[in-house]
C-alpha cells in the first residue's frame, strides 16, 4: 500500500505512476474521499468533545435546577422545567449528529481502502518507460567460456539440439500424461532420475544461499489467509491467478489461498510486528511449493514444464531499514547472488531492466534473468529450434509498498522496546531457483551428442555422485 500523507501531497505522482504502469485507477476520488473522511472525522472529535464537555457540565446544572424547582408554581416553574429540557436535548442532539456522522464514515471508508489497496507503487524515475515486456531493456548477458550466442546450438556443440521434451521421454524423466490424469492440463509427474535432478537443484540453492551468503532458511506456510496474499500485494491484482480453498462454505471461519511464491510466507512472518532496528537486514530464503492458475495464459507453452500450475521455488527475501540506496544496494547483490548461482551451473543467460508496463503494481523495479534454453523459439527450416531465453528469476525492490500493508515497522534508533520512532520497513525479493522450469536450461545446455546429459558439477554431490543420465 502506497503513503497515503503522499498521496495527499501529490496525487499527480501517483496517477502518473498507475499510467506508466497501465493501471486504471481514480486518483481523484481516492482525493476526495479521503478529504471527506478527514472532515468528517474533524467533526466528529469536534462533536465528541463537546458532548463530553457537556457530560461534565449537565449533570450538575441539571441537578440544581431541579433543587430549585421545589415549590416553584406557574410560570416559575414552567421556565426552569424549560431550561432543563433544553439542557437534557443537548447530548440527544449531540449523539444524533455523531451517529450520522459515524453512519457516512462507516460507509465511506470500505470505498477509500478498497481503491487505496489498488493503487500500484509508482516505479523509479530510472526505469524505462513501455507498455508491455516487449519493451524491456537487455542490461547484459552472460555465458561459458566457449559459448558464443551469436552462432547455433549446433554450430557451437556440433551436433542438433533436441528439446527437453525428447531428452525428458529418451530418458524418462517425466511423465505429462499421467499428470494430466491426476490433476488436468499443466500438470506433470517427474521421475527416477528427473526427481533427482529436481531435489538436486533445489538443495543447491538454499545451500548456496544459507552457507555461502548468510541467509537463515526458513519453512513457511504455502496455505495462507487471506491477509497475508493483501498484506504482500499479490491481492486484489492478482487474485486470479491464485487457488482458493473455501472453507466458509463448509462452516469455516475464513478461506484459504495456495501461495505462487514462498514470499508470501517469509514476508508474513513479521506481520504486525515492530522490529529492532540492529536486527536488521533480515535475509530469509525458503523452498517451498508454489500453486499458480495461469489465468490469461492459454495457449502459451502448454506442453512441458515451462508453464504449470505447481512447481518448487527457493525464494530469497531481504526486509531492511527505509533507506532507498540501502535497497537498491540489496537489490543489486541478490541479484548477483543468482548471477553466481548460473555461473556455477554453466548455463547461458541475460539480464533484463523491466520497463513499467511489465513491473506489476507492488514493485519500484525489476530485473527478470532469463535463461538460455537451445529447444525454445520459432524452429529453422531444417525444423531445429533456434533457441530462445525464458524467464527463470525476477528480482524485486518494493520499498515499503508490502510492508506498509502488512503493518511491519522497526524502531529507529530504540530497540524493539525502546522510545525511537516506528518506520515501515523496506523489502526486496528474488527468485533462487524454481524447478522444474530451470531444468529446461539444464538438460538442453548439458546434452550430448549421443542424446545423453551430463550433470552439472556442483550438482553431482547431491545426486549420489551421479555424473551422467543415459
Amino acid at each position: 500500500m502506497i503513503d497515503l500523507k503522499q498521496l495527499r501531497e501529490n496525487p499527480a505522482h501517483f496517477a502518473l505512476g498507475a499510467k506508466a504502469k497501465n493501471v486504471s485507477i481514480d486518483i481523484e476520488r481516492i482525493v476526495a474521499l479521503d478529504a471527506r473522511k478527514r472532515s468528517l472525522q474533524t467533526e466528529f472529535d469536534k462533536l465528541r468533545a463537546e458532548q463530553n464537555r457537556l457530560a461534565k457540565e449537565i449533570g450538575p446544572q441539571i441537578g440544581r435546577l431541579k433543587g430549585s424547582l421545589k415549590g416553584k408554581h406557574g410560570t416559575e416553574a414552567e421556565s426552569i422545567q424549560k431550561e432543563i429540557d433544553e439542557l437534557s436535548a443537548k447530548p440527544l442532539a449531540l449523539k444524533s449528529a455523531t451517529q450520522a456522522i459515524e453512519a457516512e464514515l462507516t460507509g465511506l471508508d470500505p470505498e477509500l481502502q478498497n481503491l487505496l489497496l489498488q493503487v500500484p507503487l509508482p516505479p523509479d524515475a530510472d526505469v524505462p518507460v513501455g507498455k508491455g515486456s516487449e519493451d524491456n531493456v537487455e542490461i547484459r548477458r552472460w555465458a561459458p567460456s566457449g559459448y558464443d550466442f551469436s552462432k547455433s546450438f549446433e554450430q557451437n556443440r556440433g551436433f542438433k539440439p533436441r528439446t527437453h521434451l525428447e531428452l525428458i521421454e529418451k530418458h524418462g524423466l517425466a511423465s505429462f500424461e499421467r499428470g494430466v490424469k491426476l490433476a488436468g492440463t499443466r500438470s506433470y509427474i517427474l521421475t527416477g532420475s528427473g526427481m533427482l535432478l529436481h531435489s538436486a537443484i533445489l538443495r543447491y540453492a538454499i545451500d548456496t544461499m544459507v552457507h555461502t551468503h548468510g541467509f537463515v532458511p526458513m519453512s513457511v506456510p504455502v496455505l495462507v489467509r487471506e491477509e497475508a496474499m493483501v498484506g504482500t500485494g499479490f491481492f486484489p491484482a492478482g487474485r486470479e491467478q491464485a487457488y482458493v480453498v473455501d472453507e466458509k462454505n463448509r462452516g469455516g471461519s475464513h478461506d484459504s489461498f495456495l501461495t505462487g511464491t514462498g514470499e508470501v510466507g517469509l514476508m508474513g512472518l513479521h506481520m504486525d510486528e515492530i522490529l529492532d532496528e540492529a536486527s536488521l537486514p533480515l535475509r530469509y530464503v525458503t523452498v517451498s511449493t508454489c500453486f499458480r492458475r495461469e489465468a490469461g495464459a492459454a495457449g502459451k507453452d502448454t506442453a512441458g514444464l515451462y508453464r504449470i500450475h505447481q512447481f518448487d521455488k527457493v525464494e530469497q527475501v531481504v526486509i531492511c531499514r527505509a533507506d532507498e540506496q540501502e535497497s537498491r544496494a540489496w537489490h543489486t547483490k541478490m541479484i548477483g547472488f543468482v548471477e553466481q548461482l548460473l555461473q556455477s551451473l554453466g548455463l547461458p543467460y541475460r539480464l533484463l531492466q523491466c520497463c513499467t508496463g511489465d513491473l506489476g503494481v507492488k514493485n519500484a523495479d525489476m530485473v527478470d534473468i532469463e535463461c538460455w534454453m537451445p529447444g525454445r523459439g520459432e524452429a529453422g527450416t531444417d525444423g531445429t529450434p533456434k533457441g530462445e531465453f525464458g524467464e527463470t528469476h525476477s528480482a524485486s525492490r518494493l520499498y515499503d509498498f508490502q510492508c506498509r500493508r502488512l503493518n511491519m515497522r522497526y524502531r529507529s534508533g530504540g530497540g524493539s522496546s525502546g522510545k525511537g520512532e516506528t518506520v515501515i520497513c523496506h523489502s526486496l525479493n528474488n527468485t533462487v531457483a524454481a524447478s522444474p522450469r530451470i531444468l529446461i536450461p539444464i538438460l538442453e545446455m548439458y546434452q550430448n551428442a549421443d542424446g545423453s546429459v551430463t550433470v552439472p558439477e556442483v550438482l553431482r554431490p547431491y545426486m549420489n555422485g551421479m555424473a551422467a543420465i543415459g
